[in-house]
């Protein structure tokens, strides 16, 4: 039986991403099945699927796993002999403990600054709680490098699970016109030029739905 990853819309479902960008980056084989969000079928469809009627789950023969850290986790055992993550002891529990945090924090990041990949210019009035999750996001980022990130332009060097949890900040970044400098710069400029990556953008920017609770900010000027 055909391994099936069930996602949402490209442009707007930063979960989706996370799963979705591990599998293609390591060359993982499986059908995509996407259902848009917010339809009026939306429920029923992904229900079908998902135990927990969200988005990503992945369907692996008889097995069904939801959740997209759960997903990156199963990969990894099931297809990549513990490559998604990295092989050092001290770097592998740090990309862990950073991946959790991203999969479990930063609530008003999330809110404020919904993934958009298509857009571009979109300019919002930040919270000082979205100004603090940003700050943290982007100390992680410069301190995982710093530490781990010599051997490559990723969080540890290579590409791995803590890469794709943090991927949707790169495109949020990128949205809104986030600037975080240096290291955190850097790490989002190679994100964004990995195939895997370009691949998820152009089918987004192709996609035609539009999700209002999701486009958030005014356009500026250019």
């Amino acid at each position: 039986m055909a391994t099936v990853l069930v996602i949402g819309n490209k442009n707007y479902s930063s979960w989706s991403l996370r799963a979705w960008l591990l599998l293609t980056h390591f060359g993982v084989a499986f059908d995509e099945l996407r259902i848009g969000l917010e339809e009026p079928d939306t429920g029923e469809r992904i229900r079908r699927h998902s135990p927990s009627g969200r988005v990503p789950v992945l369907v692996d023969g008889e097995l069904a796993v939801w959740d997209s850290l759960a997903i990156c986790e199963y990969a990894s055992e099931r297809w990549l002999d513990g490559a998604g993550w990295p092989r050092e002891r001290e770097a592998r529990a740090v990309a862990r403990s950073v991946a959790a945090e991203m999969h479990s924090g930063f609530p008003a990041l999330r809110t404020e600054l919904p993934m958009n990949c298509r857009a571009r210019g979109r300019r919002v009035a930040l919270t000082d709680a979205a100004r603090t999750d940003i700050e943290r996001v982007v100390m992680l980022i410069r301190d995982c490098r710093s530490r781990y990130g010599a051997s490559g332009a990723c969080l540890f060097g290579d590409f791995s699970i803590a890469d794709a949890m943090f991927a949707p900040v790169a495109f949020r970044f990128a949205t809104y016109g986030v600037e975080p400098g240096g290291a955190a710069r850097d790490w989002c400029a190679a994100v964004l030029a990995l195939p895997a990556v370009r691949a998820w953008a152009a089918a987004a920017e192709a996609e035609t739905e539009v999700v209002p609770s999701d486009e958030r900010g005014a356009t500026t000027a250019t």
